[in-house]
């Protein structure tokens, strides 16, 4: 079987290449009977993708996360600031022919069957017909699709999750260099979710270089080396999520009975259900234990915690006032 990766690619290492180069990028459109609102999807971003990376850019609905994915790919021009992809300005059509896309709602052909649409991208990209019989049932088979399914059946009768694989299968027809997927994890089941990971998993140990937006926080921390906030078009924070969520660690403690307002103090979120408390400790375990039987309380259990990305972003949307969780 052909493999999906082209071996005069090399993989990447810590001085790696840069693929995508952001600097000071901005876009506002302007919006009203007069077009006098202005309204700022992105404001002044800067931000560098390296070769072989998996990154991850988070936020809120209307953050501007697909108008940035958007601009990179020359579909939106941006209104300052510039950008470079492979080293080339946005636009460029020979870094077309090196780019694979998945758009969070993609539309197809819906009268053409799975492989008649590979077919069609095929050529648009003009891949011969020889390299199209080993690639398209080898790309079938990775994003879970029969080969019977996809030329007896229309587009139109697909589920969604099962165009959203036909959808990878279309980004990743050409080989591409860079992968760019706008949640791509959208309308998928558990099973589903958990392949299109293991597909994005595979790509990153081939080399690829894979920037994609996402809501599932959960699969972000298990695929990215990187991530980024986008909070109302700006850029909050990026790094490594070791490096965002920090060495810190803390103890989910459970107990019942004691002094509960003695507990407060050292279990801020401390929160009871019947006859049983639990939270999150503050301070020495073993002071906390000590605290606990003289107020005639018993601890049940004490488990370390680290905190998740999911923990992390909602506390930097907080931290900004865009979010409060009360």
């Amino acid at each position: 079987m052909e493999p999906l990766i082209d071996t005069s690619i090399t993989t990447a290492s810590s001085g790696s290449a840069p693929v995508v180069e952001i600097f000071n990028l901005g876009k506002f459109y302007r919006t009203g009977f007069w077009m006098n609102q202005k309204i700022e999807s992105l404001k002044s971003c800067t931000l560098t993708v390296s070769q072989g990376e998996t990154f991850g850019l988070l936020g809120q609905n209307g953050a501007g996360k697909t108008t940035l994915l958007k601009t990179l790919l020359g579909i939106v021009k941006p209104t300052s600031g510039r950008a470079l992809l492979l080293g080339r300005p946005l636009g460029d059509r020979t870094v077309k022919q090196r780019v694979g896309y998945l758009p969070e709602n993609p539309y197809f052909y819906d009268y053409l069957t799975g492989w008649e649409f590979l077919q069609f991208v095929a050529g648009l990209f003009q891949i011969p017909a020889s390299v199209q019989r080993q690639r398209i049932p080898h790309l079938l088979d990775l994003v879970g699709l029969t080969q019977t399914t996809a030329v007896k059946q229309q587009l139109r009768q697909y589920s969604k999750g099962m165009l959203q694989r036909i959808g990878m299968a279309q980004a990743l027809i050409n080989n591409p260099e860079v992968v760019f997927l706008d949640e791509p994890m959208s309308g998928l089941d558990p099973m589903g979710r958990y392949q299109m990971r293991e597909i994005i998993l595979s790509l990153k140990s081939q080399g690829k270089t894979i920037f994609f937006n996402s809501h599932i926080l959960s699969d972000v921390e298990k695929i990215c080396d990187r991530v980024g906030i986008l909070a109302k078009g700006e850029l909050i924070c990026i790094g490594a999520i070791d490096q965002l969520l920090g060495n810190t660690e803390t103890y989910h403690v459970q107990g019942k009975g004691g002094h509960l307002n003695i507990l407060k103090k050292w279990i801020p979120d401390l929160e009871v259900d019947n006859d049983l408390w639990y939270g999150h400790l503050e301070g020495d375990p073993q002071d906390f234990f000590a605290k606990v039987s003289l107020t005639g309380g018993q601890l049940i259990s004490m488990n370390l915690a680290k905190p998740t990305l999911e923990e992390f972003f909602m506390q930097q949307l907080e931290e900004r006032g865009i979010y409060s969780s009360s």
